[in-house]
């Protein structure tokens, strides 16, 4: 089952784990076949939110919400169950800093 693994740091700790490090990890889920896709994000200020509400479009510069921690990046990776992928999250290296939202991708439900 896919699981995707949200990071999430604070400003103090956004640099905190460095590309080495996360790609380090990265590419021994990958020899594992449990890696299907990661990346990081830019900081939060870099973000544009787009809404559409009644037909009409508005962007807005910066993040939908105000919070402490903020999205960093992600890593999509294939678990037998939650405990597997919830090992998986907990070796992510910016989990020392911030948090991992470990949560299943589901199948879109696709009518023809």
């Amino acid at each position: 089952m896919k699981y995707l693994c949200l990071v999430y740091l604070d400003k103090e700790h956004w640099s905190a784990c460095s590309d080495d490090v996360c790609g380090a990890y990265g590419a021994e889920l990958m020899d594992r076949g449990k890696l299907l896709a990661a990346e990081p994000l830019h900081p939060v200020d870099s973000a544009t939110t787009v809404r559409v509400r009644n037909g009409a479009m508005t962007v807005t510069d910066g993040p939908f919400a105000e919070t402490k921690e903020m999205l960093a990046g992600f890593y999509l990776v294939d678990a037998v169950d939650l405990n597997e992928a919830i090992r998986m999250a907990a070796n992510i290296p910016p989990a020392k800093f911030g948090s991992i939202e470990v949560r299943p991708v589901r199948q879109l439900q696709l009518t023809n």
